[in-house]
């Protein structure tokens, strides 16, 4: 973390302390929802949701489609219930993926009726008024459902709307809740009523499942509740100092100098705002901790640097930690810092750290991260029987091109699945490494050293190597299935021998003859022997080393996987500091393992794991 400029640290032990504190409320056959939606409060869906489900967690709460398939691409299995009303055009999605939907209306239960089986929650209306049945009418309209021969009623449910404040009407809700599932001639898997607060200020013995959210994760819903419960902040929210600078009396701070020093002070720059989720709303009056010591933000937070006063502070520096939200300071607890401007902890929490790196630590360790550019990515289909939307949907996005997921579609998914007389092939043991030396002769480039290796079954008595300036031109080497390596040079660079060679290049121990033509603008090295002969048909093992040149202004190096692989490892080798490995996988794993040492960055799977086209790996230096 010390070379980072802001970051979350997500502590999982504080989390399942916080569970542990909660369960103690429960009644002795209720379970527990963990609710995930919005990115499980900006906590990270899928970390809490591992941890929830380790600590008997029988489900998970989301708040629409999207936030369900993307825990289900991320080999989430549990019960994911959809809280909010889906809409028509998402049932086929909601039934591929085994998710849960609310039914909330009897137009939209025999909808999803007419398109397949499917397990439901009923959501009643008992004075939130917002979705859901009104408690008046809602017997008649589940007793309509119950005949719908699809749909299984899993579980009936209401929910508090000021749990943690107003009693007399937490009870009413109960009171019409309890009453109306007395009248159900269907017993439901689950009754659930009460949210975080709800476990806390009103347990009731009728309902078998609660729903636990904000106290989860350490934010009080009203303070009155820390007399009844000890929880943990789970999310720390943290910055560097980047600059320290001093202000005389009169002098502005700020946008629209809507702070003026009162007399000579010192103030640190730091390099987060409101584009980072620190609320706008806190310009001159947040807090902040430094060595210990809390500190006023002054003038207005603007969207990448905030001014704090550290007047007080002994000996600052630039690089000293600063704790910006969570911890055990009660002064920059989330609820403390949203009290200042008549906030809510919800969207604080659900919008801090957009642009900062997650750490997850558990025993005060961290075990795993989040990468800057995060990959909350989800194509909009991803089943068996729809392969083909996942690669072109995927890659489309990604690349923001649409021209090359077209041809990935074209021929990949023809070549598998459309032509299935051909004989399909396929990479094992895929191994990349890349390696970046500074230049002496041309210092504005890095001197690159690559090495690929797999294994394949070889097609022809020979193979070529591919090189473009531009993707356009790089494009027609995808089509064709005499090509096994392709680089994409620099605009910058000349298209000439010096800046593009293969140095090595064999099949099993036979050390191959390479010829280069450049037509076209493209370069095209043909790789042969006659000895290959006697090898087509057989699976061999290729190896191609080059030499070339890449931009040290480009900051990102992007490596792409285009063809059916089993077993991948790539990796990336310099001197750089803060290089960041962003995986885009498809297959069965999505993502994949990163491992760093020293100036070395890998990527890879287990030798066995399958990886589909239009996988790779971005570096970001």
């Amino acid at each position: 973390m010390k070379n980072d400029r802001s970051w979350t640290e997500i502590n999982l032990t504080n989390f399942k302390d916080n569970l542990d504190e909660l369960k103690k409320f429960f009644h002795p056959q209720a379970n527990f929802m963990q609710i995930v939606k919005a990115d499980a409060y900006g906590h990270g869906a899928f970390q809490i949701a591992k941890k929830a489900i380790e600590c008997e967690a029988v489900s998970l709460g989301v708040a629409n489609l999207q936030e369900g398939l993307l825990l289900r691409y991320q080999g989430i299995k549990v019960p994911i219930i959809i809280l909010s009303p889906s809409m028509e055009n998402e049932i086929e999605q909601i039934l591929e993926n085994n998710l849960i939907p609310t039914i909330s209306t009897l137009d939209f239960a025999v909808k999803l009726n007419k398109q397949g089986k499917c397990k439901i929650h009923i959501n009643i209306d008992t004075g939130m008024g917002r979705s859901g049945f009104h408690y008046k009418s809602a017997l008649e309209n589940i007793n309509k459902i119950k005949n719908l021969k699809n749909l299984e009623i899993d579980g009936i449910f209401s929910h508090f709307s000021s749990a943690e404040e107003d009693p007399k009407f937490t009870k009413l809700q109960s009171d019409r809740f309890k009453k109306l599932i007395t009248t159900f001639n269907i017993k439901p898997k689950y009754i659930h009523i009460s949210n975080s607060s709800g476990v806390i200020t009103f347990p009731n013995k009728y309902a078998n499942l609660v729903r636990l959210g904000l106290l989860s994760y350490g934010v009080y819903s009203n303070s009155q509740l820390k007399s009844k419960v000890n929880l943990k902040p789970v999310m720390t929210f943290k910055s560097r100092i980047t600059q320290i600078k001093s202000a005389k009396k009169g002098d502005s701070i700020g946008y629209n100098r809507t702070f003026l020093a009162t007399q000579e002070m010192k103030y640190a720059i730091l390099p987060f705002g409101y584009a980072d989720g620190y609320d706008f709303l806190l310009s001159n009056k947040g807090k902040v901790a430094i060595n210990n010591q809390i500190c006023n933000i002054v003038g207005k937070v603007s969207m990448d640097m905030t001014a704090v006063d550290i007047s007080k502070l002994k000996k600052p520096k630039v690089g000293d930690e600063v704790i910006l939200l969570g911890d055990a300071n009660k002064n920059i607890s989330v609820e403390s810092l949203t009290s200042l401007y008549d906030g809510l902890s919800y969207e604080l929490l659900s919008q801090i750290g957009r642009r900062a790196k997650r750490y997850y630590k558990e025993n005060g360790k961290i075990i795993d991260s989040s990468p800057l550019l995060r990959r909350e990515f989800m194509p909009k289909d991803f089943s068996d029987n729809k392969l083909g939307d996942i690669i072109e949907t995927a890659i489309e996005q990604r690349l923001q091109s649409k021209e090359i997921a077209n041809l990935v579609h074209e021929d990949i998914l023809k070549r598998l699945f459309a032509e299935k007389d051909k004989d399909i092939q396929y990479r094992r043991n895929f191994r990349h490494s890349i390696k970046f030396e500074n230049s002496t002769e041309f210092p504005k480039y890095f001197l690159t050293s690559t090495n690929l290796s797999f294994t394949k079954k070889l097609q022809n008595d020979y193979f070529s190597v591919a090189c473009a300036k531009t993707e356009k031109d790089l494009e027609k080497y995808f089509l064709r299935n005499d090509v096994e390596y392709r680089w994409l040079l620099d605009n910058s660079i000349d298209l000439e021998e010096m800046f593009f060679t293969v140095t090595s290049v064999k099949i099993n121990d036979i050390t191959l003859y390479n010829e280069m033509k450049i037509a076209d603008g493209c370069i095209e090295i043909k790789c042969y022997h006659h000895d290959l002969n006697e090898l087509v048909g057989k699976e061999v093992d290729f190896s191609i080393s080059t030499k070339t040149y890449y931009p040290k202004s480009s900051h990102q190096l992007s490596v792409f996987i285009i063809e059916m692989t089993q077993g991948v490892n790539i990796s990336f080798e310099s001197d750089l500091k803060n290089v960041e490995a962003v995986p885009i996988f498809s297959g069965k794993s999505k993502f994949p393992k990163i491992l760093k040492s020293n100036n070395k960055i890998s990527i890879f799977t287990d030798k066995d794991e399958w990886v589909f086209p239009t996988s790779g790996v971005v570096f970001v230096y």
